[in-house]
């Protein structure tokens, strides 16, 4: 990019920002510029093209410039969005529009309703932070046609983002999310939109409704009173907007009134005692282990910032406080919903499903129950639209557990299932972890571990993914190759950029597999790795598959960086 071409796409942009903080921002930054290699290489990253229109739509940095999170780009992706709904034949119809507590969220709500307000449509905008769970859930509520969620999800505090579901409840899949951004390309200038002040609030009672129904779980389930009020749990906001909420569904579902984390409970921006906003992240949930540990607790239960994730910790038999997995979760509450129906008289009918990057596990649990199973695409957008779904979830933390009421990840319905499946635990005299090795012992010992790297320069990701691809497809490290697949080829699913490494047999170690993609929310290149064990001394079995992973991690890890000597 010339630096006359810079300077001319800075004074457009100037002309056209309402907000006078990013103004100011970009003005002083073009100043420095002209003397400050710093600068000049920040300018030039915040005008490096558009944020994409990607992943449920957008999510980046906050700060001045079309490769940035803005006025000017929420402006832009509003308008777009309107287009294409008036190109659907949706004119007129309500949008609901939720946002968190993210530096900027309510500007960005209040932006968007005004654009689709001037377009004719009926936007609903919530009067006060909600959880994405409770946005999700009022589109069908609603009988909107669509849904706006100004929320980054776990994303550090310099980010924000724009969720964008359609009025089946759904994120957006292609080709709705191409044609979006297709519109979106078409507005060149914010000022030539027409903006209107003609908008509603959402009735509080769709929070009071998203609260009864999700308590409506436990209340209607096979687990008795007694049980649900023996559980003492621990939670965590991770300074996002899922506490009082999460409060009022348990307070409903009849739970005890659970410890909090205080210095995490509230929202703020800034995400003071934690570097990312992530319970997976090292540290972040430190506090709530300490909290757990002065009052005695049963277990942790933690959301991300905006309510979507849910992250469960317990203590081990040695009484070290550790956080599940998110393949261990998601097993546990595929057994548990077949466990309570099955209490419950009432056989369960549908299908499991979750993302390839997730354990397999979930497959044998269902198929054990006579239940059809499907795995998807990475991403809660394709989880959710498994035909006669009954439970999801992906590793990520995501799990759905209420698709009737709501088509998407959701943190707190996932929580109050997990705890009412602990309540009848405790009260059978079990635990968790005697129901792993049950589950391990029917099924084999399935062990997934991570591996991830964050990329600075986000153009490296393409180079990674490239060499992986063309690198000898024989051997990963010195151990034979059972398959190899290149996902953006395709296998039974959609393309999409990765590759999937099968291993042969090694030892104890029955079957394992390499999952490599890239983040579709953050910059990092991220290593998915599952082992399987059939040994049935379970101690044995876990030492093999320990030792089995942590191997792949040594080899994956250098793959990822793209280290020049890095080979299969």
């Amino acid at each position: 990019m010339e630096n006359t071409d810079l300077a001319q796409q800075v004074q457009a942009w100037l002309i056209q920002d309402p907000d006078p903080v990013t103004r100011e921002k970009l003005q002083q930054l073009f100043v420095q510029s002209q003397t400050n290699s710093a600068a000049q290489a920040q300018l030039f990253d915040c005008f490096n093209g558009s944020l994409q229109f990607g992943t449920a739509g957008l999510r980046g940095e906050l700060g001045p410039g079309p490769n940035r999170m803005n006025r000017v780009t929420v402006l832009k992706a509003a308008a777009g969005l309107g287009e294409y709904l008036l190109a659907q034949g949706k004119a007129g119809s309500p949008v609901v529009i939720g946002y968190d507590a993210r530096h900027n969220s309510s500007v960005f709500a209040s932006d968007s309703a005004q654009v689709l307000a001037g377009l004719g449509f009926k936007p609903l905008v919530f009067g006060t932070v909600v959880p994405t769970p409770v946005l999700a859930f009022a589109i069908r509520e609603l009988n909107a046609c669509a849904g706006i969620m100004v929320t980054a999800s776990h994303n550090p505090a310099s980010d924000n983002g724009y969720k964008v579901y359609l009025g089946d409840g759904r994120q957006i899949v292609p080709p709705s999310d191409l044609e979006i951004a297709d519109c979106i390309a078409q507005v060149i200038d914010v000022r030539s939109l027409t903006l209107s002040d003609e908008l509603s609030t959402v009735p509080e009672s769709i929070i009071e409704d998203y609260v009864a129904a999700t308590a409506n779980l436990v209340t209607t389930g096979p687990v008795s009173r007694t049980e649900i009020e023996s559980v003492q749990c621990v939670y965590t906001a991770m300074h996002g907007v899922g506490w009082q909420t999460f409060a009022a569904v348990m307070h409903a579902s009849g739970f005890r009134v659970p410890e909090v984390v205080v210095a995490q409970r509230d929202p703020d921006p800034d995400f003071p005692t934690v570097a990312f906003p992530n319970p997976e992240e090292a540290g972040a949930l430190d506090l709530a282990f300490a909290c757990a540990q002065e009052n005695d607790a049963n277990l942790i239960v933690a959301n991300d910032p905006d309510a979507d994730r849910l992250a469960i910790a317990l203590p081990t038999r040695s009484g070290q406080w550790t956080m599940l997995r998110g393949d261990q979760v998601g097993v546990l509450l595929g057994w548990w919903m077949i466990e309570r129906s099955r209490l419950a008289g009432t056989p369960l009918a549908g299908a499991f499903a979750n993302s390839i990057v997730s354990s397999t596990l979930l497959k044998d649990v269902a198929q054990g129950a006579g239940l059809d199973y499907q795995h998807t695409l990475t991403g809660f957008k394709w989880v959710s639209r498994v035909p006669d779904l009954v439970f999801g979830y992906e590793e990520a933390l995501g799990y759905c557990v209420d698709p009737k009421n709501v088509s998407d990840k959701d943190g707190i319905s996932a929580a109050v299932m997990f705890l009412e499946l602990f309540a009848h635990l405790l009260g059978q005299g079990k635990t968790v972890w005697s129901v792993l090795d049950h589950i391990a012992l029917e099924y084999g010992l399935h062990e997934t571990a991570q591996v991830s790297v964050r990329i600075a320069d986000v153009s490296r990701v393409k180079a990674v993914m490239d060499k992986l691809r063309s690198d000898s497809l024989a051997e990963f490290g010195s151990y034979p190759i059972a398959k190899f697949v290149d996902l953006a080829i395709g296998d039974d699913l959609p393309p999409t950029d990765g590759v999937l490494i099968e291993l042969a047999p090694h030892g104890d170690v029955v079957w394992s597999r390499v999952i490599i993609r890239p983040s579709g929310t953050e910059p990092k290149i991220k290593c998915y790795l599952e082992a399987v064990s059939n040994q049935k001394d379970l101690t044995a079995a876990q030492a093999s598959v320990d030792a089995w992973l942590g191997e792949l991690a040594r080899i994956a890890e250098p793959l990822l960086t793209g280290e020049p000597d890095a080979t299969f």
